[in-house]
């Protein structure tokens, strides 16, 4: 690695303490959910949006609410249902006839943060007006189009195991995630805690802000000086290749069960949010360990499994701990 690169990620500087606020007030609201925390951030200062599963009351929404509050930005929660339209989202004309003019009326899509909550439950229109705003960062209103802030940021939740009134969410929209996070019951001692903190009338005082919304832009430039080695570079292609040609890795096999693999999107992503990840962790440089540990959260929604995948009961998490475990490391 090059050691004269600038060392981003230090403890000391502004921004490893303003996230240590940050991390710090959440962990104050929300027990557990560290590697949530984590990943959240990450996507954060990699311009990225997440997809979060989980089953119920696991702390998705509490979590991600609790992101948003400690921000200095506007957020809006959206609550997705089968009778939603495009309008409830972007927004819509409202005509005055006083004036005889129309006017437009801005929808909860004009924020920073959007928690879209069971985001899967929203039919096909809605999926393609959230898919202009993540991937172009504008909404188109009538004939107009309207841009959106430097920081937009779409978190989406989903069950997993209540699928009874859904739409499966098209793999043109989950490829514009830059992470699928699945979440997991906590620990033992994890819910005890949790037991202790819920289990009062009294409720804990609101949240304040303790990181400004142009913190998050400047640390991103901070983010992008993160150093990236060629052979790092050239990991993240092995992998992302190998999801689309095992026999790289010496795992023909999995051929049978890999109908699509990744996208060019995975190889992006696993270089921006490797910087991320680096950063956060207090380091100016990249190591293939950053890699390896977000290559699941940007993989697992990109790989699209064959038949006889589901009947040998293969999951795409268990593809990717195959090839990351073949995959030559630096």
């Amino acid at each position: 690695m090059n050691d004269q690169t600038s060392h981003a990620g230090l403890e000391g500087d502004e921004y490893g303490v303003l996230l240590r606020k940050l991390v710090d007030q959440i962990a104050a609201v929300v027990v557990g959910q560290s590697y949530l925390v984590e990943r959240i951030l990450v996507a954060l200062l990699a311009d990225g949006h997440i997809l979060i599963e989980g089953v119920p009351g696991l702390a998705k929404t509490t979590t991600i609410k609790a992101i948003a509050n400690s921000i200095d930005a506007k957020f809006s929660r959206i609550q997705f249902t089968p009778d939603l339209l495009p309008a409830d989202l972007l927004g819509t004309l409202i005509y005055n006839p006083r004036d005889a003019v129309f006017t437009t009326r801005k929808g909860p899509i004009f924020a920073n943060i959007v928690l879209a909550d069971e985001v899967n439950r929203a039919p096909a229109k809605v999926h393609s007006a959230l898919l202009e705003a993540m991937e172009e960062r504008q909404v188109t209103i009538s004939e107009t189009s309207y841009p959106l802030g430097e920081l937009f940021m779409v978190l989406a939740t989903q069950n997993p195991i209540e699928q009874e009134g859904t739409y499966p969410l098209p793999e043109a929209q989950l490829d514009r995630f830059m992470l699928k996070i699945a979440i997991n019951y906590p620990s033992w001692d994890e819910e005890r805690e949790i037991v202790r903190r819920a289990g009062r009338i009294a409720k804990a005082p609101p949240l304040l802000p303790v990181i400004h919304l142009d913190d998050i832009i400047r640390a991103r430039s901070a983010v992008d000086a993160v150093y990236l080695d060629e052979k790092i570079e050239q990991y993240i292609l092995d992998v992302v290749f190998s999801t689309r040609e095992p026999g790289r890795c010496g795992l023909e096999r999995l051929a049978g069960y890999i109908e699509f693999g990744a996208s060019p999107r995975a190889s992006i992503y696993l270089a921006v949010a490797g910087r991320a990840l680096a950063f956060i962790r207090g380091r100016g440089y990249v190591v293939p360990q950053d890699i390896k540990d977000i290559a699941p959260d940007i993989l697992r929604h990109r790989i699209i499994t064959t038949y006889e995948a589901d009947v040998d009961g293969i999951t795409t998490d268990n593809l990717i701990e195959e090839i990351l475990a073949n995959v030559k490391v630096p």
